[in-house]
């Protein structure tokens, strides 16, 4: 390990011994405690309108301060890698909204995977409201973010490691294991504690800080008049009808965030020749062909390229798209084959620009430059 990189380890070791704790309980089987520790737990802020759809703590995973800073130590550590080149950040960059700019990342061979790095925030919610055991992963390939931290490690094209070697690596880190006392009362590192620190960091990815977010306190008037336009095309059935699958979660409560997707499947008529099955990779069901996880249109300004292989480079290209006529083929989407989609959405231009407008109103500018996310 680099001297750079231990100094800054030592200091963040201090850092969580300086703490004022408290004793956090953690749950064995059943009703039993097999340990009692020192942590402190971690408080989620949440933004305006989202504290009534509070993210879904694990039981066995509560959030912790220090299992929070433990897990970004390991998401910017190359450890978790064969060579120790690749980390979690490598694929998934704060400055992009945790996403890549390529259309395909490279991984520790140089070979590149065959879908786009999906952005990473608000993931606490999928918990709340996705399907059963398809949560992460372009294909709903992974129930939790627990389960979803392990894909990368152990992928050929990605990270290409295997687990006994990366808990190997950490167990002889001269100061993992304690980190590891201060997150979980043990310094007995497992896969399991691993992936737990992860998540409680990747928990904490929060966006919702918007100009739209803003705008609801003073009935978006904040919004200018080509904005105003770009929201009526985006929820009008009529027009851009791309709330169905970008939308609220629960439209009948004032405090409902917008997350910008329905957490759901879709096959939205990109592909005539199913080279990606989607959902039905992991279902085997044959209805499920093509269908992906609907994407946030959150933060869209920093996490091009777009779909779920990256064929469009631009926000213009993804309007077009829909507005011409989308591939009708089995299996498609009833809103894509639905009448208004039959002959595309027949947009004009302004209505296309207005659309692009607001679909940038969605940027959350903030999320980007939290010092809480970055490598120490």
């Amino acid at each position: 390990m680099k001297k750079q990189h231990s100094i800054i380890l030592l200091f963040f070791i201090l850092f969580l011994s300086c703490r004022k704790d408290e004793q956090i309980q953690k749950p064995g089987t059943g009703n039993n405690l097999i340990s009692i520790f020192t942590a402190t737990p971690y408080q989620i802020t949440y933004p305006l309108f989202w504290s009534k759809n509070s993210i879904q703590i694990p039981l066995n995973n509560p959030m912790t301060v220090e299992g929070v800073a433990l897990g970004r130590l390991l998401f910017y550590d190359p450890i978790l890698s064969k060579d120790s080149t690749l980390s979690c950040s490598s694929c998934h960059k704060l400055q992009f909204a945790f996403t890549d700019t390529t259309r395909f990342s490279t991984g520790i061979t140089g070979q590149k995977g065959t879908r786009n790095a999906p952005a990473l925030f608000n993931l606490g919610w999928f918990s709340n409201y996705g399907l059963l055991n398809h949560l992460f992963f372009w294909d709903g390939g992974a129930a939790d973010i627990e389960s979803q931290a392990l894909g990368p490690i152990t992928n050929p094209i990605e990270m290409n490691e295997t687990l006994f070697n990366v808990i190997r690596k950490i167990k002889s880190s001269k100061f993992y294991p304690q980190l590891f006392k201060k997150a979980f009362g043990t310094d007995s590192v497992t896969t399991q504690l691993m992936v737990f620190a992860i998540a409680q960091f990747e928990r904490t990815f929060i966006s919702g800080n918007s100009k739209f977010d803003q705008g609801r306190l003073i009935n978006f008037t904040n919004l200018n008049p080509s904005e105003i336009n770009g929201l009526f095309v985006f929820t009008n059935t009529s027009k851009g009808d791309c709330w169905h699958c970008h939308t609220l979660v629960d439209q009948s409560s004032p405090f409902s965030p917008d997350f910008g997707t329905d957490f759901r499947f879709h096959n939205n008529g990109l592909q005539i020749i199913f080279s990606d099955s989607g959902l039905a990779r992991i279902t085997k069901n044959p209805s499920d062909m093509g269908k992906f996880k609907t994407p946030s249109v959150r933060n869209l300004v920093f996490t091009g390229p777009y779909m779920h292989d990256g064929r469009f480079a631009t926000l213009e290209q993804v309007v077009n798209f829909y507005d011409t006529m989308a591939y009708q083929g089995t299996n498609a989407d009833p809103f894509i084959t639905s009448d208004l989609h039959k002959t595309g959405l027949n947009l004009s231009n302004k209505d296309k620009s207005d659309l692009i407008a607001f679909l940038k109103t969605l940027t959350d500018s903030s999320f980007i430059t939290n010092t809480e996310f970055m490598k120490y």
